[in-house]
This record gives structure tokens, C-alpha cells and sequence, in this order.
């Protein structure tokens, strides 16, 4: 019984390697929107976003302002681009790692996990709970003031907190990346790969 029940599993388990390039696809297709985003809106807001970046008593305090955003705007727009075919997925997903772990630690860290603040959360923290009171006054304020039944049409009214809950996800799922490669039969990596015999990522 556990001979068959080991085979069977083997068997599976070889069968499911032909597509084990589907799941770098889906990351790598998750991703690449939300790096472009990033890079993106820090290129359109180039100026404010240098001033942030630079300022060490209302904004991160980081040197060269200038030449931190032009990187990391840059890192994000064209690495995102390249993940979607899935050229170098391995090599670009380090400085894209990089720039969710600077951000967690200089920009969301001190705020918790949570991204929304949610004070039935087990992971709320004190700032989570005293936001709770801020949002009952603000839907106290539009109930009474404002069109709220139109105002909530499209969802509910919520505090942002801007915890480390997305940019830890991003980089877990950009460290999987410098582990899986591209994907085999998916990327562009992995069609060099097989075609020229290289060591390239998958």
C-alpha cells in the first residue's frame, strides 16, 4: 500500500514538472504591473518624490535623493517591463527585491503589517486601534454631512495604515523568482536556455 501510494506520488509529481513554469509565469505576470506602477508614478512625480526621498525631517532622509529615484524608479519601470516575456527574471528580480526591502524598512516598518488599518485584526497593533476611533468620527462626519450611501457605492471607507503587508509579499514572491528563474517553457530565459545550451536562468 505504501509502494503504490510512493509511486503514485512520483508519478504525479513528474507529470506536474512539465508545467512547473506556470507558477513563475503567474508571478512574474503579478508583478510586472505593479513595478511599472511604481517606477512610473515616481518618474511623474519626479521632483516631489526627490524632495521625500532627500528630506531627513519629513520624508526618508536618504543621500543623493536624486540618483536614489532615477535607480529605483528606473529598477521598477524596466524590470517590471522585462518580467512580463521573462528576460532575465533572475538578475533584475535582485534589485527589484532590493528596492521592496528598502522600502519596508524606511517606509512601513514602523507602521506594522497591516496595510489597512483593521482593528478586528489579530495582527493590529496601537496605531491600528487608535485608528478605529478616527474612522467611526469620519463615518460619523459623511453619514451626517455627505451622500454616504454614494460615497460607500463602490466600497467601504477605510484608514490606510501603510504597513509592511504588500511590499513583504512583493518580495516574497520576487524571492521566489531569483530561485525559480522564469519559468521553464515560459520565459524568454528559458528559450535561450534550451536553444544555446547556457546556464541561464529558467
Amino acid at each position: 500500500m505504501i509502494s503504490r501510494l510512493s509511486q503514485l506520488m512520483t508519478s504525479t509529481t513528474e507529470r506536474l514538472q512539465l508545467a512547473d513554469g506556470l507558477a513563475p509565469l503567474l508571478i512574474r505576470l503579478y508583478l510586472a504591473p505593479i513595478m511599472m506602477q511604481a517606477g512610473w508614478t515616481k518618474f511623474q512625480s519626479f521632483d516631489s518624490t526627490v524632495a521625500w526621498f532627500g528630506n531627513a525631517e519629513w520624508g526618508l532622509g536618504l543621500p543623493f535623493p536624486e540618483l536614489m529615484v532615477t535607480l529605483a524608479a528606473g529598477t521598477e519601470l524596466i524590470g517590471g517591463l522585462l518580467l512580463i516575456p521573462g528576460i532575465a527574471v533572475r538578475w533584475l528580480s535582485i534589485p527589484l527585491l532590493f528596492t521592496m526591502l528598502v522600502a519596508m524598512l524606511t517606509v512601513h516598518w514602523e507602521n506594522g503589517w497591516l496595510a489597512i488599518a483593521d482593528s478586528s485584526s489579530w495582527l493590529a497593533n496601537e496605531r491600528v486601534m487608535e485608528a478605529s476611533e478616527r474612522l467611526e468620527r469620519v463615518r460619523a462626519i459623511l453619514q451626517e454631512h455627505g451622500h454616504y450611501e454614494w460615497l460607500t457605492g463602490r466600497g467601504s471607507v477605510v484608514i490606510l495604515n501603510n504597513g509592511i503587508e504588500f511590499a513583504a509579499t512583493y518580495a516574497i514572491m520576487l524571492l521566489s523568482l531569483i530561485f525559480t528563474g522564469g519559468g521553464r517553457f515560459t520565459s524568454v530565459d528559458d528559450l535561450i536556455r534550451r536553444r544555446y545550451g547556457t546556464p541561464a536562468a529558467r
